[in-house]
């Protein structure tokens, strides 16, 4: 269901591109009036105006809707996610009465001192062909 609406929003998308693109703007009904008006006889005798703006109304509307939808489904999926079977309020209970919390760092008394230096590590040497 979630990869049928996501394909319905892309070409959705695409589609009020498209039909945003084709339209004319408003200073181009200035040209009608001088003779320019019989170009849009395909779509009747009031032009594409009317039916591009409403299919673009109609294509922006159901994307709205697929973006609901999809933004419903990333919810549910980001809460499945989070509720993956742990009950976070006891672990956080039984971490806080088992662990020890380290303060600080101290260094062990008993620990050597250890100097290394570069000339202490060997160096692999690669024979020669």
């Amino acid at each position: 269901m979630e990869k049928i609406t996501l394909v319905v929003h892309i070409l959705l998308a695409f589609g009020v591109i498209g039909l945003v693109m084709i339209q004319q703007g408003k200073g181009a009904d200035a040209g009608a009036s001088f003779g320019g008006g019989s170009s849009q006889t395909v779509f009747g005798g009031q032009g594409s105006g009317n039916f591009l703006s409403r299919m673009t109304a109609i294509f922006a509307a159901v994307f709205f809707v697929t973006s609901m939808v999809l933004a419903v489904v990333a919810s549910n999926k980001a809460k499945g996610i989070n509720d993956i079977g742990v009950p976070m309020q006891e672990m956080t209970e039984v971490l806080e009465q088992d662990a020890p919390i380290v303060e600080e760092y101290a260094p062990v008394a008993d620990a050597p001192d250890v100097d290394v230096s570069i000339d202490d590590v060997p160096v692999l040497e690669m024979p020669a062909e």
